[in-house]
Order: C-alpha cells, then sequence, then structure tokens
C-alpha cells in the first residue's frame, strides 16, 4: 500500500464535518452556536459533567476556555474543582444544568462509564459539543447512537483516548503503511489493570449515604440499589452495571494505536480464551480475549489479542529477555511478516525489535500531521476546524469492537459477530448486553 493511497483517504478522514457548527435540536442559541466561521481566539465557554476524579484534568486541559459551569452529584469528589471556580454556576443533575445554563457551547464528560452515553447524548441534542472520556459508552448500542447523533447534530467531539494526539501513535501508523515489518497478522496488547479491587473476595456492604452525596442522581440509569462504600470513588469501574472492567479502561488507550494502524473495523468474532477470579456482579481479575478481524483492503486478516491482570504475551522469538516490550506494564506488539514493532500505553515510545533493528532504522517520510495536543484538537474543531482526531465517527467504531471483548469476559464460548445487524449470531444470551437497562426517570433521547 503506497504512502500516497493512506495519505490521501486516512489523513484528510472525516473533512465532510469540518466547519460545521451546531443547529441546537433543542432552540437553544449558544454564544458561539450562530456565528459561522469563528475567531480561533475567542473562548468557549465549557461546562464539566463530572467534576471530580478524571473530571479535573479534562477541565484543566480547557484552562485556556471559559469554565461555566460545574456538575457533580458527589460535592467531597468535586470539592477542589468547585473551590477553583468559586464563582461559576454548581450542579449536581447535569440535565438541570443543561436547561437552565444557556451560554454552554461545549462540555467534557467525565463521569463513570454507564453514564457516558446519556451525558453526551443530552449534550448533543442541545447542540453542545461533547469531550466524553474513554471508554465512550458502557455498551455498544450507546456507542452506536452517539455516533449518529454525533453527525446528526453536526457538533464537535472527542473521546478521550489521549494516545490519539501523540507523535508515537501517528509513527506507528506510517511504519505500519510503510510494509517495513511486512503484513501484520496479528497484534498482542496488555495491561497491569485492574489496580482497584475486583474480583470475589469484594464484598458489597451497605451504609448510609455520605452527606455530600447526591446518591440516586449518581446511580443514574442504573438500577435502583443500597449505597455502598465499595463503588465509590473509585471501584465502581469494576462492576457490571457502572464500568466495563480492565478492558474498557485500557483498551481504548492501548489499543488506539492498532485501530489507526491497521484500519481495523468491525471483528468477525469474540472470545475470552481465559480468565481468572470470576465473580457475579464484576469483572475478572485476570483475562485473555481474542478479536478476529478480516482483512481490510490490502492488509490480511488480523488476530488481536487482549492480555490483563499483569499477563503478558508470549515474547516474539529473536527478541532477548531483557528487552522491554512496549513500557513494560503496559503497551502492545505488533507481529509482520518482516518485523516486529511494539508501543508504549499510549502509543509512544514506538519502536522495533529487537533493539538492534532499531538502531539502524530510518522512520517513514510523515504522512500524518502533528497534533496540537487532545484537548486541543478539540477545541479547535469546535470554533470550526478540521474534526478532533478521536471524533465520534471514529470513536464509535472503535468502543464498539472493544466493547464486544467486555461481553465475551461475561459470555463463554466464540461469539459470531453481525456488525451491520448489530447482534451476535450464535448466542442470544450474549445479546442481552448489547443495550443498556435505563431505569424509569431517564429517557436516552
Amino acid at each position: 500500500m503506497s504512502h500516497r493511497t493512506i495519505s490521501r483517504r486516512y489523513f484528510f478522514y472525516g473533512t465532510l464535518l469540518a466547519g460545521a457548527i451546531p443547529t441546537g435540536g433543542y432552540g437553544r442559541v449558544a454564544s458561539l452556536g450562530r456565528l459561522g466561521f469563528k475567531s480561533p481566539n475567542e473562548k468557549l465557554n465549557i461546562a464539566a459533567i463530572g467534576a471530580g476524579g478524571k473530571g479535573n484534568s479534562d477541565v484543566a486541559g480547557c484552562a485556556t476556555e471559559n469554565i461555566v459551569a460545574l456538575c457533580d452529584p458527589d460535592e467531597k469528589r468535586a470539592e477542589r474543582l468547585f473551590k477553583q471556580y468559586p464563582d461559576v454556576p454548581k450542579y449536581k443533575d447535569f440535565r438541570q444544568m443543561l436547561d437552565r445554563e444557556k451560554s454552554i457551547d461545549a462540555v467534557t464528560v467525565s463521569t463513570p462509564d454507564h453514564m457516558h452515553g446519556m451525558a453526551s447524548m443530552w449534550a448533543m441534542e442541545r447542540g453542545i459539543h461533547v469531550y466524553c472520556q474513554k471508554p465512550l459508552t458502557r455498551t455498544v448500542w450507546e456507542a452506536r447512537e452517539l455516533t449518529k447523533a454525533a453527525a446528526k447534530y453536526k457538533v464537535a467531539t472527542q473521546m478521550g483516548n489521549q494516545g490519539y494526539s501523540i507523535d508515537g501513535t501517528r509513527e506507528c501508523c506510517e511504519i505500519a503503511w510503510s510494509g517495513d515489518i511486512g503484513n501484520i497478522t496479528e497484534v498482542h496488547a496488555w495491561t497491569n489493570r485492574p489496580v482497584w479491587p475486583q474480583g470475589p473476595e469484594v464484598k458489597v456492604e451497605t451504609a448510609p449515604v455520605p452527606l455530600t452525596l447526591d446518591w440516586d442522581t449518581w446511580l443514574g440509569i442504573a438500577k435502583a440499589r443500597e449505597y455502598s462504600p465499595a463503588y465509590l470513588p473509585h471501584n465502581w469501574r469494576g462492576f457490571y452495571d457502572f464500568g466495563c472492567g480492565a478492558l474498557g479502561d485500557m483498551a481504548c488507550h492501548i489499543l488506539g494505536a492498532p485501530n489507526w494502524a491497521l484500519l481495523l473495523t468491525a471483528p468477525t468474532s469474540v472470545e475470552c480464551i481465559r480468565q481468572e477470579g470470576t465473580s457475579a456482579n464484576m469483572f475478572p481479575k485476570q483475562s485473555i480475549v481474542r478479536f478476529d478481524f478480516p482483512a481490510r483492503g490490502s492488509m490480511p486478516p488480523v488476530k488481536v489479542f487482549w492480555y490483563d491482570g499483569g499477563l503478558m504475551p508470549p515474547r516474539p522469538e529473536g527478541v532477548p529477555e531483557g528487552e522491554k516490550l512496549g513500557d513494560g506494564n503496559n503497551g502492545s506488539l505488533f507481529i509482520g511478516d518482516k518485523g516486529i514493532m511494539t508501543t508504549g500505553e499510549y502509543g509512544q515510545r514506538t519502536r522495533l525489535l529487537p533493539e538492534a533493528r532499531m538502531k539502524e532504522y530510518k522512520l517513514p517520510p510523515p504522512l500524518l500531521t502533528r497534533s496540537p495536543g487532545h484537548y486541543r484538537d478539540w477545541i479547535r474543531a469546535c470554533k470550526g476546524g478540521t474534526p478532533a482526531c478521536s471524533d465520534f465517527s471514529v470513536a464509535g467504531p472503535f468502543t464498539e469492537w472493544i466493547l464486544l471483548g467486555v461481553i465475551a469476559l461475561r459470555v463463554p464460548g466464540k461469539l459470531e459477530w453481525d456488525a451491520a445487524r448489530m447482534r451476535f449470531t450464535n448466542n442470544s444470551e450474549a445479546n442481552q448486553y448489547l443495550k443498556p437497562e435505563i431505569r424509569k426517570g431517564w429517557k436516552f433521547s
């Protein structure tokens, strides 16, 4: 595959949305919403949905703009950001914030996974640009709905997998497309997560709801249940109803370079081939998941293996024991018929293996532009620039196939996937996990 072919087809992907401005499905008029092509110097009015935890760094990434409202059902968790912006309105329920604060141009969504889809949809329906943390959603159906909504409402979007903006990820693409390691037929990716309590030894014991927490609003679309400190503030990620385990937490980072470099679409099948430490309501402590992808143009079929809980792929033949794979605890390996390539957690430190080959290797000429930074990339898109590198047209399909692996952790056996019909063709049990159960009082769109 030539540099010219890749350059023309993938360097400019998504440009049909360039310069798009929000239509405002609810008749709202944001301060930038009807100004057409805007000066890059004009600041956006940004609100945060989720102001604690990851919300701190997401807001910091947008600090060049106007922060006009903050929302979090947990006042204690959001205390730092609330103090940093003492004069902006504070909310517990993002629905109230979006309906009352008419000046909002854009939001960051930094909630637990189970509320990503709902919060993002509410914003986009109102013509509001969205930066949403990874994984984009907790279920496949939600990811597909957000992909469609972003195109419908013509808003600027970005998923928070910042590796897509790192030079190493783009170098990885350029090496793969150059043919220097040949046809790539296997990818192995791994993480040391979970680093939070997960597995059968975790006890969910009820307790009084803290006075600073609106528990019902935190639950959102999830089934009603008693509060437990086992869920908050970090450990929700390991529970089926709230998170996506280690795969959901890290795959949008670590598998970002393979997704882009190999132009992955939808797999034909997915299977959990090993798991340890299973329980009734949480993801396993360790797992290995296999995805099978068909040929894409001139690229051959590829097998993608995911390892978590500290499990590692076999060391490739010819790579000395002392040489680090990825960045050690996290990374990916590309196995080609002419060579091997590895990347770190976010796609950084892309290099050939063994290291002796990298010492004499010259990187291919750049085909992809280099990013101004993941948040800046999105902010630029919000102001009428070209679409962000991981906008929902990219992030939605990417998240979909990762979430198939999340389902495979709950349903044994090889699951055959029909992407066009959005269903597993050989397992009705697996199909029940494609769409969330939405609690009464909440409406997705």
